[in-house]
């Protein structure tokens, strides 16, 4: 029989996710933790999120001499990303932090900021921080990122 594959711990990931701009990493996978205490902590204002995933694309591989065609992995792609924060009524928000062309990174730390755990790390410039505007909905900033390098994924979490 095979072994099964170890049974997670799921969680709800509202109040657990950290999501960190950190204004320099010098070793995307091995971020240092004095470079994550200089970050700051953008949860508690962030209202959504869209993308900050990776994709990988797949190249056909045909041969004459079968009718089948195999495939081998291609080129790796982050999806257009962005983040949506709550707007204050007196512009002291978001807006003075994520400026437009503004470098960084964007650390993903999913099950919360637990050394020993893993984090996904974004080399990103801000391309838009953009004002949301709907009739019936409370105020909000969307800003969107160019991710500019291959994300660093599953990077363990330096000790505090």
């Amino acid at each position: 029989m095979a072994t099964p594959i170890q049974a997670s711990v799921r969680y709800y990931r509202r109040g657990v996710t950290k999501v960190l701009w950190v204004p320099t990493v010098a070793t995307l996978s091995a971020p240092t933790r004095p470079e994550l205490t200089a970050a700051t902590d953008l949860a508690d204002e962030v209202s959504a999120m869209s993308g900050w995933q990776t994709t990988s694309g797949t190249v056909p591989t045909p041969a004459l001499g079968s009718r089948f065609t195999p495939v081998v992995n291609g080129e790796i792609t982050a999806p257009d990303s962005s983040l949506t924060f709550w707007a204050s009524k007196t512009a002291a928000d978001v807006r003075t932090l994520l400026i437009r062309e503004a470098v960084g990174v964007i650390a993903w730390l999913d099950e919360g900021d637990v050394p020993g755990q893993t984090m996904d790390l974004f080399r990103v410039s801000v391309s838009a921080a953009s004002k949301v505007r709907e009739l019936d909905g409370a105020a909000q900033i969307m800003a969107q990122f160019a991710i500019t390098a291959e994300p660093a994924e599953n990077v363990e979490i330096p000790d505090a």
